[in-house]
């Protein structure tokens, strides 16, 4: 009897202990999200649709060889045939294959351009060197031999393949491939001057990076031309890396002061000197925003933005006469964003544009003069992106969301403007898709997500959108999320009276309706961006692994965020930045404090990054009887110290709207403070600079208020750079919640 007792016992003792151990498995870890990447999602590699439209190319790693191959895949039958092996990127003197960072083909998928040994210039890998592949003779050349290791930029084939253009040093030069010899086309690029790609404002706010085009007949090439020597230095500094600092100077346009001088130039690749065209108005207080040649044609479409960023005016060069003509104006109450959503129709007697000119964003059909402009898609929702233009087939696919505004599907409508919007996304596909589609319409990839859904990559048919197979499922991923019993974020609506506003709750794994909650908010506010979207979401672990040690996570979209809602949504916000949003997250608040009452109204937290911890400030200093603690990540504490592109859009010039500059910067608010703040921010943050950071905490100091802060040197506004960052910056937020907004757990 005894005997059969201790082992009763024993075997509970041993059933408990394994449970335990499949709880503590099945805990979500923070290391296991920064320093393990046990949740790391997988990607399918660069895809390229070939020219014959019923293949596609991709990477690739080669076990055998090491490096990549290119491989082409029969988007119907599934066969792969290896079009490049990594065997063949072999250079004579090294030892192992060329790393494929990107790829192109020419026009007659004779060449192959690889582009190498990438550098980063502030926040994208841009620069490094590129190597062609002449598949015929299996020959591999190293463009640009005689200059600077890794400063090869933009490279891209001349259209008959025979040349290759690229940027080094902000000059542009051209190879010949068949002599190889090497033409300097600008030599006056250096210091001030920019030619071939663009300062940091022109990158960050209009995404200008590619700054040369080669003209249809391959004789010209046109190119933006910038001179920084007006635009205000400003330094960081790197305190780490040697005994002594280093200063890093970066021109930056502040608000209100000069902007780059900016032209447009066309130079012949055989002879001659650049020929400028005279665009009315100050270089130096408009944006030459765009620039592409008209196919087949002598001639390139410019758009200039003015400085407010409220009118858009559209021109065509003529690059042998260099005259121009202004073909359309678009103009707006608040501001513009640029779209790039140009198609030449109809032998280029017709051009595609997109405009919210009726209130919504859609795509129309405009003649070459600009005189007739027809609608392409209709109705009271916004297209929120092109995916094809099919001329032949006669329709255009696109993304938008009539119904749901935190999700993304397919639809197509006729390019001749006639019947209604038709989605292609079956309705099982509940979430998010974005699709890579072929030339000919015939064959797309897919890309699915939701909020417990990684991405899924499947290739399908169209336009019965048939799945043909799966690329990649993240299978594993799922079901260790699946494993982990977190509750899913649920969706909702806040009707605070002023407008309904998305909504997303996370609730701990163990939620007792009968318990209270500390609650924590994440918040972003502005115009750049989201954050109530049914997707994956790159902080979608970290809420969840809050929710796991017993908080409440919500998070609500103000308007002016970047939403399908219509142009009246987005621009509401015009000239309030701070302001609007800081009324409505806080009326959200309340009415979200009031309806649920498993939420604790002393404890309740807020958090952002970038915008959003400009808004959690806000929160703070506004509203200190709602929000007690609070965590601002990279944020801008004074307006006027953030780039004027950026701030001027949706602000307005200072000299219009000094009032609005200062109530939507927090700094301004800094003596209400009352609750518990920590501050975070990288020293070597090129977008919101260090200042920002500095100039609140002194300020804060003045008005004898306590905080706490962390600055991590030389990172830069994603705070991820150098070892065991990311962890670390998680970890001392989670140390400043258990701290302030302590839980039950």
């Amino acid at each position: 009897m005894k005997k059969r007792f201790v082992i009763a016992l024993l075997m509970v003792v041993f059933a408990v202990y394994n449970s335990d151990s499949q709880v503590k498995k099945q805990l979500l870890l923070l290391s296991d999200i920064y320093n393990n990447k046990v949740y790391s999602k997988k990607g399918i590699g660069t895809v390229r649709w070939m020219k014959d439209n019923n293949s596609y190319s991709t990477l690739e790693k080669n076990k055998d060889f090491g490096g990549k191959d290119i491989v082409k895949y029969s988007a119907k039958s599934g066969q792969r045939t290896v079009m490049v092996s990594a065997s063949q990127l072999l250079p004579s003197n090294m030892n192992k294959p060329l790393e494929v960072s990107d790829y192109q083909w020419s026009n007659d998928d004779t060449k192959l351009l690889i582009f190498t040994n990438t550098k980063k210039v502030w926040r994208y890998h841009t620069r490094g060197d590129y190597w062609v592949l002449n598949l015929k003779t299996n020959k591999l050349k190293q463009l640009g031999k005689s200059l600077q290791e890794s400063t090869l930029m933009f490279a891209k084939f001349s259209p008959d393949g025979s040349k290759v253009g690229f940027v080094s040093e902000l000059n542009i030069f051209v190879e010949d491939l068949e002599t190889n010899k090497l033409k300097q086309l600008t030599k006056d690029g250096g210091g001030h001057i920019i030619n071939g790609t663009f300062d940091w404002v022109y990158e960050e706010e209009l995404s200008c990076r590619d700054g040369f085009r080669w003209s249809p007949d391959g004789e010209n090439i046109a190119y933006w031309h910038s001179n920084t020597k007006e635009v205000g230095t400003f330094y960081m500094i790197n305190n780490i890396d040697s005994i002594y600092s280093k200063p890093i100077p970066m021109p930056y346009p502040k608000v209100g002061t000069a902007l780059s001088s900016v032209k447009i130039g066309v130079i012949s690749v055989n002879k001659g000197a650049t020929r400028w065209f005279d665009i009315p108005g100050d270089p130096k207080n408009n944006y030459l925003a765009r620039m592409d040649f008209i196919p087949n044609s002598n001639e390139v479409m410019i758009q200039q933005l003015n400085r407010q960023q409220n009118t858009n005016k559209v021109w065509i060069g003529d690059i042998h006469t260099m005259t121009i003509k202004n073909i359309l104006t678009e103009k707006d109450d608040a501001f513009l964003n640029i779209h790039d959503n140009i198609r030449w129709l109809d032998k280029q007697k017709y051009f595609t544009w997109s405009s919210e000119r009726n209130g919504w964003l859609h795509l129309y059909k405009v003649s070459r003069d600009g005189k007739d402009i027809q609608p392409i898609t209709k109705g009271e929702f916004d297209v929120i992106n092109i995916n094809n233009i099919d001329v032949k087939g006669g329709y255009v696919y696109y993304i938008a969301s009539p119904d749901n505004f935190t999700q993304r599907y397919l639809y197509r409508s006729r390019i001749d403007g006639k019947g209604k919007a038709e989605r292609m996304t079956p309705q099982a596909f509940s979430g998010q898709s974005s699709y890579q589609i072929s030339k000919n319409a015939k064959w797309g990839i897919q890309v699915f997500q939701n909020s417990i859904t990684p991405p899924k990559y499947y290739l399908i048919s169209l336009p019965n959108h048939k799945e043909v197979r799966m690329l990649e499922g993240n299978d594993e991923l799922k079901n260790k999320y699946d494993s982990l019993g977190l509750n899913p974020k649920v969706f909702f609506k806040v009707d605070i009276g002023d407008a309904v506003l998305d909504a997303w709750m996370i609730k701990p794994v163990d939620f007792d309706p009968n318990k209270k909650y500390p609650l924590i908010f994440y918040v972003y506010g502005e115009p750049a961006a989201a954050k109530v979207q049914d997707n994956w979401g790159r902080e979608n672990l970290w809420h969840q692994y809050l929710a796991q040690q017993g908080y409440i996570v919500a998070c609500v979209d103000n308007r002016g965020t970047k939403t399908p809602r219509g142009r009246n949504w987005r621009k509401s916000i015009y000239g309030k930045i701070g302001i609007l949003a800081s009324e409505d997250q806080s009326k959200a608040a309340t009415k979200i404090l009031k309806t649920y009452k498993f939420i604790d109204s002393d404890s309740v937290g807020i958090w952002g990054w970038s915008g959003g911890g400009s808004m959690t400030l806000n929160m703070m200093f506004r509203y200190p009887e709602i929000y007690k603690s609070g965590i601002a990540v990279a944020f801008v504490s004074d307006q006027r110290l953030y780039d004027a592109t950026y701030q001027e859009r949706y602000m307005d010039l200072l000299e219009n709207n000094a009032e609005g500059y200062y109530n939507g910067s927090p700094i301004n608010f800094s003596q209400n403070l009352e609750g518990n703040l920590m501050l975070i921010h990288g020293t070597g943050d090129d977008n919101v600079h260090y200042q920002s950071f500095e100039m609140l905490v002194d300020k804060l100091i003045k008005e004898n208020k306590t905080f706490d802060m962390m600055s991590y040197p030389m990172r830069s506004h994603s705070i991820r750079e150098r070892a065991n960052t990311s962890y670390h910056l998680r970890k001392t937020m989670e140390n400043f919640w258990k701290e302030h907004l302590p839980t039950t757990n």
